[in-house]
């Protein structure tokens, strides 16, 4: 029996269809295509041991090896948690790494249960090249580059916008040694997926924050990196006060009701005192032993009267981190790379800017 197969397309990923990867466990943590959920054929030790036997004894042997491991009740739950799982999205679609021996079997134990559904021909492999060649292209498009200090709302300016490309969003990462997010981080390939799923919405040119390469554990793709640095740029300036209440909200307002919604009251507070304790220590060699010792100090009295109810008492170390530690190091940056910037103004300025920017590329592409 031919089983119906679908030609890899960045349009499946537009149509939001269930993608049910097949791939064993440390395969999709590796990387999965964006939205898709894992139902593996294989576990990991399965798939090892499948593996091994592959290497030693080639494709038929471990076939058989498979079908022996994943037979009976195993095979019947795997195909129940398909079932379930096509039954709530009934256009859901199958894959495996090249599309090939594995999302086949899923199908076929599937239409012994009286269900028929396609797999995506060239698999992860193939939707990955198209995810990677859509960033590629977007390299070559106008960009639009917003900088500034530390707490200028940067990110929210690019939030904003209809071809704003949320770099940290992507990463879950605020891009700083305090922007570690509460939930675990992407894996580099997980981060590559969701800036190209993200740039598939934006036809004409992006807006993007000015970071470096590296956001938090994973890198920007080279390329698309190095267009980011050739790019024309705007810096939003804000003064002291009103960055130091951005950088509140930012690190100790949303950290703290995000790790209170995801861990509870006494756990999230718990862990947000570690991480903000662990993010200053990591300055220690541009600090000081000394200057560390006093934010430090500082940083722990405010937890206290965090606890106590005045939560306003995190800008007795925050406002000397920015002044000390963040504004010192941009403006260093700024003097070693020299850049020509096309607006320079207040946030809501280079809003203005920015749109006016968006509207200009989009005409320039029709």
């Amino acid at each position: 029996m031919k089983l119906p197969l679908v030609e890899p397309s960045l349009e499946l990923l537009r149509e939001n269809r269930l993608l049910i990867d097949v791939r064993a466990p440390v395969e999709f943590a590796e990387g999965a295509l964006p939205g898709a959920i894992n139902l593996p054929l294989m576990d990991d030790e399965e798939r090892r041991r499948v593996g091994i036997c592959y290497k030693h004894y080639g494709q038929q042997a471990a076939i058989d090896l498979g079908n022996r491991l994943v037979t009976g009740s195993i095979r019947q739950s795997r195909i129940s948690a398909w079932k379930r799982a096509i039954e709530a999205h009934p256009d859901a679609l199958i894959y495996c790494f090249r599309g090939g021996l594995r999302s086949e079997t899923a199908q076929q134990w599937l239409v012994e249960v009286g269900i028929e559904r396609p797999r995506i021909r060239g698999g992860w492999k193939a939707m990955r090249r198209a995810l990677c060649a859509r960033t590629d292209a977007a390299a070559e498009r106008p960009m639009l580059i917003v900088g500034g200090l530390t707490g200028c709302a940067k990110t929210e300016l690019v939030q904003r916008l209809e071809t704003g490309i949320d770099l940290e969003g992507c990463a879950r990462h605020k891009g700083s040694a305090f922007g570690r997010h509460p939930l675990p981080a992407p894996s580099q390939i997980d981060f590559e997926h969701a800036l190209a799923r993200r740039l598939m919405d934006v036809s004409g040119g992006c807006v993007l924050e000015d970071e470096s390469r590296h956001i938090g554990v994973v890198n920007i793709p080279l390329t698309f990196w190095q267009a980011m640095e050739r790019a024309p740029r705007i810096r939003v300036e804000m003064p002291l006060d009103w960055r130091l209440a951005r950088i509140h909200k930012d690190y100790i307002e949303d950290l703290w009701m995000i790790y209170r919604r995801q861990y509870g009251e006494w756990l999230g507070w718990t862990l947000m005192r570690k991480q903000l304790g662990n993010a200053l220590g990591r300055l220690k060699k541009r600090l000081g032993s000394a200057r560390l010792a006093r934010l430090t100090r500082l940083q722990q009295l405010a937890f206290r009267e965090h606890e106590r109810g005045n939560i306003q008492a995190h800008e007795a170390w925050l406002a000397p981190l920015l002044t000390e530690y963040y504004d010192p190091l941009y403006r260093h940056q700024l003097e070693k790379n020299v850049r020509t910037y096309l607006h320079v103004g207040d946030w809501e300025s280079c809003l203005a800017f920015a749109e006016a920017w968006q509207r200009g590329t989009a005409e320039t592409q029709q």
